[in-house]
């Protein structure tokens, strides 16, 4: 079972997520949305989205630059193992605090108001409480990581993550006697990455950077400053912006 959950569940996760996300992106374009509630107590959204946001952004490309960078290319720069987790434990545990923060502000938001959790699907809910006790793990491995700071444990898993993306069928070893919490963390972590195409999350791999080229404004609102004439009719889009229509007298 633990050759299984960390030498073969995360080719399962991997492969769910790619394959997942391409026919979800290419069967149901339309869905691929995080849909906004910031109409319903925009305020409250703005504190919690932001903490939530920024901490996540930290925490993703901290363990993404974290796990995969090679060993030596660390080492090149000087960097000791122990300092650099030391590093990993003072930003992440700031970021960590930032985002989990948010993420509980998020959640009574969202259950709280009657009105947001009509908007909301079980599936929201689902991925924000996992998301939420997965940051709640990563907080914890942090009062193990401080029992011995020498790094040692840091750069098992770091040869756990690059043996999983070089195809070693060894990899799960490195994680072997490791503290449970890290490897419930990591186990959760494989399981909202499962979880990722079927959920807003997908709003993740969209950056607006068609917007950098995009012509011109984009003119939502009639130019008129008179009102219409009462014979003239409702605006509608297609009037919007034109002159008055006028009705012809019937013969």
């Amino acid at each position: 079972m633990h050759n299984f959950i960390f030498g073969i569940y995360p080719y399962i996760a991997l492969a769910v997520l790619l394959v997942g996300s391409v026919a979800r992106y290419e069967r149901d374009p339309f869905t691929w949305k995080s849909s906004s509630s910031q109409l319903l107590r925009r305020r409250q959204l703005i504190l919690g989205s932001v903490l939530f946001h920024v901490g996540v952004l930290v925490i993703f490309f901290g363990h993404f630059f974290g796990l995969l960078t090679p060993l030596w290319l660390i080492e090149l720069f000087g960097i000791s193992h122990g300092a650099k987790q030391v590093l990993a434990v003072a930003v992440g545990g700031v970021a960590g605090i930032m985002a989990l923060t948010g993420g509980i502000i998020l959640i009574q938001r969202r259950l709280a108001d009657p009105r947001i959790r009509a908007t909301s699907s079980t599936m929201d809910i689902v991925i924000l409480s996992l998301l939420l006790a997965q940051l709640a793990l990563g907080l914890l491995t942090i009062l193990v990581s401080l029992q011995h700071l020498d790094g040692e444990e840091m750069v098992r898993f770091m040869h756990w993550a690059q043996g999983i993306f070089t195809f070693d069928p060894n990899a799960a070893r490195y994680t072997e006697g490791a503290s449970i919490i890290f490897q419930l963390h990591i186990f959760l972590g494989l399981t909202i990455f499962v979880l990722f195409p079927f959920s807003r999350l997908v709003h993740m791999l969209s950056a607006p950077v068609r917007y950098l080229w995009r012509p011109g404004y984009q003119i939502v609102r009639s130019r008129r400053t008179e009102a219409l004439p009462q014979h003239a009719g409702p605006v509608t889009p297609s009037r919007a912006g034109r002159a008055p229509l006028t009705r012809k007298p019937a013969e």
